[in-house]
């Protein structure tokens, strides 16, 4: 198996992530959100400023990422686990971050996004987590690093 196709392939093929915050007394929440990658280290959403998740990584920005295909028969699911470390995407950097998330959004026919959307008065921001460490299971169950 090659781990490094294998994850490219579940990046590419999922929409959703779980992604992993805690609060700033360690208090844990798990969050489905729709994704955009830039070269696979870095996964970027959309979300309120207000919704916990956002809130969590405001107060600890340390996150753990889960991406996986939850509609295959139970012991053929392969999964990328990824610690990383998120933010909301500045304004120096909002521009290209959202063409990236845009153009994922407008090739699975959803609409396109621009930086008015997650600027000034708008309702949500973008967040990116940019990945410290990227593992798959082995055979065995152990989380193996990989590169990518």
């Amino acid at each position: 198996m090659d781990v490094d196709v294998t994850a490219r392939e579940i990046v590419d093929g999922n929409r959703y992530l779980t992604l992993a915050t805690a609060d700033a007394a360690g208090r844990p929440r798990a969050s489905p959100v729709w994704y955009a990658h830039d070269q696979y280290r870095a996964f970027l959403w959309v979300s309120r400023p207000d919704a916990r998740h956002s809130a969590n990584i405001g107060e600890r920005p340390e996150v753990g990422i889960v991406i996986f295909d939850s509609t295959v028969p139970v012991g053929s699911a392969a999964a990328l686990y990824a610690d990383a470390v998120a933010e909301e995407v500045g304004a120096a950097a909002r521009a290209a971050a959202v063409a990236i998330f845009s153009a994922r959004s407008v090739a699975t026919g959803l609409r396109g996004w621009d930086a008015g959307d997650v600027s000034g008065e708008a309702a949500h921001r973008l967040y990116r987590a940019t990945a410290s460490g990227l593992y798959v299971l082995d055979a065995g169950d152990r989380r193996m690093p990989i590169t990518l």
